[in-house]
């Protein structure tokens, strides 16, 4: 413990590195006090990054810095809640109109499919005796968690910055902005699903915009077994309650924009083992879809 200096000497401010996102600010005559703090904090981040990358158990990280599991449970999920609400912020800003279309020109310029702004997909999280998707349990599809997720309900009432309509082409109607997901999802004007097998048997013009759309798509998956490949924690089963379950996610993912936006840093994919993966796909819905939704899909 440190006393308190009656020192008028100025104040010094000092950071820690981008990931650890901490600053202590005290007096010229503390800095011992100041180092101390901050090795604690260092070494906090450490055994959470341990945890996340390895994805090994507490116990065993425990053995390894010699220190109880229990104390390394408590520090994984301080410094995950941490990481999501002053990283989140940073990593991933609430997006704009100018970003949509950006993102749009991409996919356009990459994979040929206009006013496509992102993929979607959704996995499963291994728990013992649970199964979990963040927030929403296993036996909710795709389509019902999309529905009931904060980003689904923005898209539904058109309060997610998405620009306004665009034609493909010139001398065309306007066609709004969408996202792309597999059959395991409602059909909307804002998502786009391909064609049911029935819909494709000696339709060749279907048949290409599942292609087209399926290949697009593939992003999403990528990203999922990037994340994997550098966060081992997910390949395993979570011995943890549901609700830390989520911090540790929302961490992983967190790390994971901050470590793209450094491609020096490039992921460890040898050894990544998709049946081994502790996400796994989730199954689909059946609902009632709107015609304008096909219409938006016959056009594209």
């Amino acid at each position: 413990m440190c006393e308190s200096s009656s020192s008028t000497d100025d104040d010094f401010e000092m950071e820690l590195e981008e990931g650890a996102a901490a600053v202590v600010i005290i007096n010229t005559k503390q800095r011992i006090c100041w180092v101390h703090i901050v090795n604690k904090l260092r070494e906090k981040y450490v055994f959470c990054v341990a945890y996340l990358a390895t994805g090994n158990s507490f116990r065993s990280i425990g053995f390894s810095f010699r220190i109880g599991f229990n104390t390394v449970q408590n520090i994984v999920q301080e410094v995950c809640e941490a990481i999501w609400e002053i990283l989140s912020p940073i990593v991933m800003p609430n997006p704009t109109e100018q970003f949509w279309k950006k993102v749009s020109q991409r996919f356009e310029h990459i994979w040929n499919f206009p006013n496509c702004s992102g993929a979607i997909d959704g996995k499963h999280i291994n728990i013992r005796f649970h199964r979990l998707h963040v927030g929403f349990y296993g036996r909710n599809s795709d389509g019902n968690v999309f529905a009931k997720s904060t980003l689904g309900k923005l898209l539904e009432n058109k309060k997610l910055n998405v620009p306004a309509d665009t034609p493909l082409t010139e001398n065309e109607r306007n066609l709004p902005y969408t996202i792309v997901g597999d059959e395991a999802f409602l059909l909307k004007t804002y998502l786009l699903r391909p064609y049911s097998r029935n819909s494709i048997g000696g339709n060749e013009e279907n048949k290409i915009f599942n292609y087209i759309l399926s290949r697009t798509r593939r992003v999403v998956e990528n990203s999922f077994g990037i994340l994997i490949a550098r966060w081992r924690v997910s390949t395993r089963y979570f011995e943890v309650q549901p609700t830390m379950v989520d911090s540790i996610v929302l961490a992983c993912c967190c790390l994971h924009n901050m470590l793209y936006s450094n491609e020096d840093v490039p992921p460890d994919t040898t050894s990544y083992n998709k049946v081994n993966s502790g996400l796994t796909d989730i199954g689909g819905s059946r609902r009632n879809v709107t015609q304008r939704s096909f219409y938006v899909r016959e056009k594209f």
